[in-house]
């Protein structure tokens, strides 16, 4: 006789690829045509893609599931990573300023993560904050649009910036992917 498991069974929405997470119809992803010209162009569009990755790791999930963390030790929730993120794009435009440095929105060390509680206020607010966040971080760098410019203390350049801002959101894409499989078996990139 077989025994039962706590995870739940692997699934996709895709009818199309099995190893995707919707058809290529219904992914709001631009995977699809001809590329943009230009570095900072592709660069923007590598974020967005990710960016909208991750929303839709935490779409159609509870509080208590974005809260729900991965394996203790780890604070790691879908939750926690979205308030990451707000905290993280509020840090890369004091990168750039010469001006003091904006607050942290969570507090000292892993508030983001340990604040991420199953509360729908909490959720709701977590999605503000990312969106107000990136918001911000954008029209920042809007206003150079070349990205070879150095900004900021550091003299980074906002080619570095871009880059670093894609590998952020790629990794917690990862594990992102992890995180909603546990919580409710759905798989797809």
């Amino acid at each position: 006789m077989e025994g039962m498991s706590e995870q739940p069974a692997r699934w996709t929405q895709a009818t199309v690829h099995p190893d995707m997470w919707a058809d290529p119809d219904a992914d709001p992803r631009s995977s699809e045509g001809v590329g943009p010209d230009g570095e900072l162009p592709t660069l923007q569009g590598f974020l967005t893609d990710y960016r909208l990755t991750l929303r839709m790791k935490c779409e159609g999930l509870d509080a208590e599931q974005l809260a729900r963390r991965s394996v203790p030790p780890s604070t790691m929730s879908l939750l926690g990573l979205l308030r990451h993120l707000a905290e993280v794009e509020r840090d890369w435009r004091n990168w750039i300023s010469d001006d003091d440095p904006l607050p942290k929105l969570y507090g000292e060390k892993d508030g983001d993560f340990d604040g991420a509680v199953a509360e729908p206020a909490v959720v709701g607010a977590a999605y503000s904050a990312l969106e107000r966040e990136q918001a911000a971080t954008d029209a920042a760098l809007a206003e150079h649009p070349d990205p070879g410019e150095r900004l900021g203390k550091d003299r980074i350049a906002v080619r570095e910036l871009m880059v670093h801002r894609i590998e952020e959101y790629a990794r917690h894409c990862g594990q992102a992917d992890l995180l909603r499989e546990c919580i409710d078996g759905r798989v797809g990139q």
